[in-house]
């Protein structure tokens, strides 16, 4: 038997897109939901998928975006530049909801936006940028990449402040969303698409 929840959106197309965008926006708010950690897939210089697991800063249901905060010397950062194919994975186990998001990710360093990232993050947060060599450096012993003087400890505004150069976020504009949805009396999947001209989404019906 499905409950009333299930009721309200299993067999209608626009109520399941809701929930899928409430799911985003209740997993950006909550750091115990499942989709405050999206996988996030990218292609890198050979042509291979290349994916990670990052903090879902930001959702903006109108204007379809997702922000993510990054180190402006990580690998996805070249990879995806001012403007690349990106894809969005999430899975919510409660929820029984999978949601494949794919469109255009661009890296910004600079804006309100960045700005009002690293205003709202953490000093251990802002910590995370002060690494050295930069992430995915080779090295020839386990480390943080941290200074031992900031290791294990709360640093100070003043030191992390030059960590703010090292700063960006990555933005997804979302232009496809894949929702599956595990229903004992039967799964559901859907489709949908942004046209720019209609200012919509397209939907439809998949086999799940």
């Amino acid at each position: 038997m499905t409950t009333a929840t299930e009721e309200s959106f299993l067999n209608d197309l626009e109520l399941s897109l809701k929930e899928a965008w409430k799911l985003l926006i209740d997993g950006k708010k909550d750091r115990t939901s499942p989709l405050h950690t999206p996988v996030v897939a990218s292609v890198d210089s050979n042509g291979n998928p290349s994916q990670r697991v990052m903090v879902l800063r930001k959702v903006d249901r109108e204007n379809r975006l997702l922000r993510f905060n990054t180190d402006l010397r990580a690998t996805k950062v070249a990879e995806i530049g001012e403007q690349a194919a990106i894809s969005i994975l999430c899975y919510h186990p409660a929820a029984k909801t999978q949601l494949r998001l794919t469109g255009s990710g661009r890296i910004e360093t600079q804006g309100p936006a960045v700005d009002e990232n690293w205003e709202n993050a953490t000093l251990y947060g802002k910590r995370c940028y002060l690494a050295y060599p930069a992430p995915g450096s080779v090295v020839d012993r386990p480390t943080s990449g941290l200074h031992p003087d900031l290791e294990g400890q709360k640093p100070s505004a003043d030191k992390v402040a030059p960590a703010r150069s090292n700063f960006a976020i990555l933005l997804a504009e979302i232009e496809r969303i894949e929702w599956l949805y595990l229903a004992h009396t039967g799964h559901r999947r859907a489709r949908y698409i942004w046209d720019d001209d209609a200012g919509a989404w397209e939907s439809e019906w998949l086999v799940p």
